[in-house]
């Protein structure tokens, strides 16, 4: 993507779609997505290792993928990635009485992850910590949330940008945004899962983001959207043409107050992330649709 600042990067939501052939993909990629995908983008963000809790058995990333994932990019392709479910998950997922995650902000088990990653770790962007909805039986309040993320936090290797993503709206507030700026760490903009809107918080926040935030595009109906398109990623299908013209703006603001800014888009955002790309590249760069 030519032209655009140094000081941000886009990209997509996790990366091997067959229908992104003719989009991202030529018609004889194979199994080498990735390799083929940096020849387009920058960025991309890593979900699959999230999902690591299964039961009592935790799965880590295997160092064969990861030295595959290395081995298919340039060096100045960048990983945003997230943290093992098996860190943030509080409880066991389980329609059964609650079951408490041993493992919940473990540092042992952190430090086990970036050990693994250690052959990517010059290229990775942000490391994300992505909670689900806390209730009271998961978590008291949310103070008893910052105490125990700080303590967390506090073991962390500093090379690293870490981000934190949560799903409770009710937590966005000033005392929220002061602990992420006290413990250096950065908001994730989530757009969906029943969050206000970001360009929302933002306006109410702004003053505290600093450094370098990241923006992920979710959408408010993921299951609406996949049966809208039988799971085929190569159209439009949900245009969001105001909120795309709403992020240009807040994307422009953060660059001007000289944040940095990653930005990764999700298919059930629109229907086609590469597409939502390409129709925010235009007008950001000043091609209006």
């Amino acid at each position: 993507m030519k032209n655009l600042p140094d000081n941000i990067k886009i990209g997509t939501c996790s990366w091997k779609y067959d229908s992104w052939k003719g989009l991202v993909y030529s018609d004889h990629v194979g199994n080498d997505y990735l390799r083929e995908y940096a020849q387009h983008y920058k960025l991309v963000e890593v979900d699959q290792w999230f999902w690591s809790l299964f039961g009592d058995k935790v799965v880590m990333p295997k160092p064969d993928v990861i030295a595959e994932y290395v081995a298919s990019v340039p060096k100045d392709f960048r990983f945003s990635i997230k943290v093992p479910n098996a860190i943030t998950l509080t409880h066991y997922y389980s329609k059964r009485l609650l079951e408490s995650n041993p493992h919940f902000l473990s540092n042992e088990l952190m430090e086990d992850f970036l050990h693994l990653l250690s052959p990517m770790s010059k290229q990775i962007n942000s490391l994300i910590f992505q909670f689900e909805y806390l209730n009271k039986q998961k978590m008291p309040n949310q103070m008893v949330f910052q105490e125990q993320l700080q303590e967390f936090c506090q073991k962390l290797p500093p090379k690293f940008h870490y981000c934190i993503e949560i799903r409770n709206q009710n937590y966005l507030n000033n005392r929220y945004f002061e602990f992420l700026e006290a413990t250096k760490l950065s908001h994730v903009f989530l757009q969906g899962y029943w969050m206000p809107s970001i360009f929302q918080v933002y306006g109410h926040f702004k003053k505290y983001i600093k450094n370098h935030t990241v923006i992920r595009l979710h959408g408010p109906d993921r299951k609406g959207i996949e049966q809208q398109t039988q799971n085929k990623w190569n159209a439009i299908v949900d245009p969001k043409n105001g909120e795309l013209h709403n992020l240009r703006n807040m994307v422009n603001d953060l660059l001007a107050r000289e944040v940095k800014v990653t930005l990764s888009i999700n298919n059930h955002y629109e229907g086609s992330a590469p597409m939502t790309i390409d129709r925010f590249l235009k007008l950001f760069l000043g091609n209006v649709f």
